[in-house]
């Protein structure tokens, strides 16, 4: 069978190239105008006003019964938005909301979710709806020509593009959302203070920004709590439309316990109390003694944190968890909306309000317009009937002999269609001489009505009264006061985690391969521990656990970590290297652990090293400092405490010659090689002919325990150790004929052992 060739003929050729971007920047047009950005106008996003719009439809108002929302969800998904359900039942729910909208559109009865979870909501087929009295602000002027409509996704029916908002619903709800290479983020606001800024802007357009705050003073949350942003911050903010501002909950002081009132927007009580449970479990808040959640239906939030004693500082407290929980928040605000050229763009406060009250003139424009021409409509009908009634005999003879009545009613008195018809269709009982009284009398009021809306239309300063006056009116009715305080503060710190701790003594024990580990308390014996097969024990440091150990390896550079951060010594520990960063190949060698103004012993097996202050060894970053200076195959001792003036540094070589030196004859430093303390020879050491095995700092009162291989430890007074001075043209002396190689120096107070 030969293969048929392909007829293309009539198919349109595109690179892949173009398709691709015809195609995506189509897509991106649909998620921009269609589904993320919400209008100007009427501060809906397509989804919302079509449920508002569908819900109007159905005759749910807010005096109406409440009905099944998936009937509402069934004719929005049906007639106009053909999309999943559940995401339109959810954006549905979310106007629901009180604690996400500040006025909401929908009145739900049933589970329609909580602050603690706001999807927890029931299925559409459990609830109820119908729109709320703010909703009427919306949908009011529909009916009067006020917007454009366009045809549904597939012709059957029509829908309004805008709905024709009798107030700033952009501002008051306002709304969040992400489109393709944009987002919008626009905070909820009060009611009575945008109408008094567009009242404002209408008065004097020129108004700065600044003078708009005088009346918008910040966003209006519907949870309250406060705003502790600087004002020049929410300056900026309105005047480029784009910036971020804090809330901060709200709390007070009952019977010494503190109760949190209030939460930022968007935030849950119930993850508010988890984390700051994990920082009791964590033991990083000793000063809380209990926290509970006392909410309820009178009080949807109540949060107790229950203090230690009456000596906790509330203020530190509360600032600390401002600073580490949900309990203050930062929101991002960027103005970007679908303008009414419908491109999107970011607006200012000014900006914004003022494209709005154009909207809003437009819209009462064509809702006089419509109105002017009901009323012209009505009083030509009214004039025609008038006709019939002062000419009654002559119109009944022509409607009871003429075979075409209506005809014959236009040729003898000059009516037109409609009037002819409105004569045919007067009912019996409206032929007495009464209505023609009425007849005029409605006439008048009609004309003067008339009269009125088109000076009005003639009229930009009439226009703009009205307007003025219907959004006083509007905010006087719908309105409420402000729920969000607005109260500058300083930013909240958390307390440090050495604050928050309780200071315990500690061992820090490095081992040979550089695991660390910190025991609590000083009587520990740390060779005792046990270790990883191959390991061994290094060096071993005392302290508290709210200082900082330091960790000197084998190329001189120091690392600091938090003593109290370091593993438990119930293991054996945690490698260093997955702390630090130390150089390929280094081992780590020495442990200091103290106060900042301590001063220990640092040397190399070459003989140099010098005195440091423990706080110049502490390291900003991960890959430390150098400190000790190393001689090329010279080791790094491990470091021992100065704690006396008086002490004596003893230093033994490999062939177990001794000597003491008074350490105040050592060179204090902070970095660098330091001085020749047991005088190797410089080319000795270079052949590591000679060497020290071992360093040990003595102080008045303490005692030197020698051990030697299998040799009984040797115990050495202070006052012994002065036979080991360095005596000009002696040969250094050995501890005992029969401790010729030393394994190590340990040092302990007179009573030990």
């Amino acid at each position: 069978m030969k293969d048929q060739e392909l007829n293309f003929e009539g198919v349109e050729r595109l690179s892949l190239k173009t398709f691709a971007e015809r195609a995506y920047l189509d897509y991106s047009m649909y998620v921009i105008l269609d589904r993320a950005l919400p209008s100007l106008a009427d501060g809906l996003k397509p989804v919302q006003r079509r449920i508002v719009y569908a819900m109007s439809e159905l005759g749910l108002a807010a005096g109406a019964k409440h009905k099944k929302s998936a009937r509402t969800v069934g004719d929005v998904i049906g007639k106009f938005h053909p999309h999943g359900d559940a995401a339109c039942y959810e954006a549905m729910v979310h106007m629901a909301q009180d604690f996400a909208y500040r006025y909401p559109l929908v009145d739900g009865q049933g589970n329609w979710g909580s602050t603690d979870d706001p999807k927890s909501f029931a299925a559409m087929r459990y609830t109820e709806s119908r729109l709320t009295r703010y909703a009427d602000l919306l949908l009011r002027e529909l009916e009067a020509d006020t917007v454009d409509w366009t045809p549904n996704f597939d012709g059957s029916l029509e829908e309004p593009t805008l709905l024709p908002a009798r107030v700033p619903n952009l501002l008051l709800n306002g709304g969040s959302g992400i489109a393709v290479g944009m987002a919008t983020d626009i905070p909820p606001h009060n009611l009575r203070e945008v109408v008094k800024a567009c009242v404002a802007l209408l008065d004097d357009p020129e108004l700065s920004t600044r003078r708009l705050m005088t009346h918008v003073k910040g966003p209006d949350l519907p949870t309250g709590a406060e705003i502790v942003s600087p004002r020049e911050e929410i300056v900026q903010m309105y005047e480029t439309g784009a910036g971020a501002f804090k809330a901060r909950a709200t709390y007070s002081i009952e019977d010494g316990e503190i109760v949190i009132e209030a939460l930022p927007y968007q935030v849950s009580g119930a993850k508010v109390l988890e984390q700051i449970g994990a920082q009791m479990q964590q033991k990083k808040l000793p000063m809380v003694e209990d926290i509970r959640d006392e909410s309820d239906h009178e009080n949807p939030i109540r949060l107790v944190i229950v203090p230690k004693s009456n000596r906790v500082d509330v203020e530190a407290l509360m600032a600390h968890l401002f600073a580490t929980t949900d309990l203050e928040r930062s929101y991002r605000v960027n103005l970007n909306v679908i303008g009414l050229d419908g491109r999107p763009r970011v607006l200012g406060l000014k900006a914004l309000l003022l494209e709005w009250l154009e909207f809003r003139k437009t819209t009462v424009t064509r809702r006089l317009r419509h109105r002017l021409g009901k009323l012209d409509a009505r009083l030509h009908i009214l004039d025609g009937l008038l006709i019939a009634y002062l000419n009654l005999d002559e119109v009944i003879r022509i409607v009871r002999t003429e075979e075409e009545p209506k005809r014959a009613l236009i040729a003898r008195f000059g009516l037109s269609e409609e009037q002819a018809e409105a004569i045919l269709e007067t009912k019996l009982r409206h032929l007495a001489r009464l209505e023609e009284m009425k007849i005029r009398e409605e006439q008048k009021r009609l004309a003067a009505e008339r009269q009125d809306i088109d000076a009005i239309l003639k009229s930009k300063a009439r226009l703009t009264k009205l307007v003025r006056e219907e959004l006083v009116e509007d905010a006087e009715e719908y309105g409420d006061e402000r729920r969000t305080r607005l109260i500058e503060r300083e930013a909240a710190q958390a307390i440090s985690e050495t604050e928050l701790l309780t200071a315990e003594p500690v061992t820090v024990v490095l081992s040979r391969l550089g695991w660390v580990r910190a025991a609590k308390g000083h009587d520990i014996d740390a060779r005792a521990l046990s270790f990883k097969s191959g390991d061994e024990f290094q060096a071993a440091a005392r302290g508290r656990n709210l200082q900082q150990a330091v960790f000197v390896d084998s190329t001189g550079r120091a690392y600091s970590l938090d003593a109290h951060e370091l593993p438990a010594a119930r293991g054996y520990g945690e490698p260093l290297s997955g702390r630090v960063d130390p150089p390929d190949g280094a081992t780590f060698a020495a442990v200091l652990l103290g106060e900042a103004d301590d001063r220990w012993l640092l040397a190399t097996d070459s003989g140099y090293g010098f005195v440091a202050r423990l706080g110049d060894l502490y390291a900003r970053n991960k890959k430390g400092k150098q400190v000790l200076k190393v001689p090329e195959k010279a080791q790094v001792l491990p470091a021992q405490p100065v704690g006396h003036d008086a002490a004596l540094a003893v230093l033994v070589n490999n062939v177990g010659e001794v000597l003491a030196l008074p350490v105040g004859e050592i060179e204090t430093m902070s970095a660098g090689k330091g001085q020749n303390l047991y005088g190797i020879p410089g080319k000795k050491s270079a052949d590591r002919d000679e060497y020290l095995v071992a360093m040990a700092v003595v102080a008045p009162g303490e005692v030197l325990t020698v051990h030697s291989g299998a040799s009984a430890p040797m115990r050495l007074k202070y006052d012994d150790l002065g036979q080991f001075r360095d005596r000009k043209g002696q040969r250094r002396q050995r501890f005992s004929r029969a401790y010729k190689l030393i394994d190590r120096l340990e040092v302990g107070a007179a009573g030990e052992g």
